[in-house]
């Protein structure tokens, strides 16, 4: 069944399945590029919050495929939340391990 639908420019009625009116000629329906999910940005920015050290790695591995091609940009913004968090942890536990071994000490 072939539905119809108007033209966004001339207004003249058109299949639903054209991509370009055959009336003006201009471009009706555009292609959707279908992009995949960065699931290293994903895991990085869970993972930052429970192991830091791994939340970094997939952090920086998501950042890394974010610049390419079928992701365009997509996890970016998790991978730098990753990278940050799993830092500031790392930071965090560093105090926390060096406060306790200086307690520990003075005993």
């Amino acid at each position: 069944m072939n539905d119809f639908k108007y033209c966004r420019n001339c207004g003249q009625t058109i299949s639903g399945e054209s991509f370009v009116c055959p009336h003006c000629g201009v471009l009706v329906k555009e292609e959707q590029k279908q992009t995949k999910s960065n699931v290293m940005a994903i895991l990085g920015f869970i993972f930052s919050f429970f192991i830091s050290l791994l939340g970094l790695i997939f952090g920086i591995i998501g950042l890394s495929k974010s610049k390419k091609e079928p992701y365009n940009g997509d996890g970016r913004g998790l991978s730098i939340a990753a990278i940050i968090i799993s830092c500031i942890s790392m930071i965090f536990s560093l105090f926390f391990v060096t406060a306790i071994l200086a307690a520990l000490a003075s005993m």
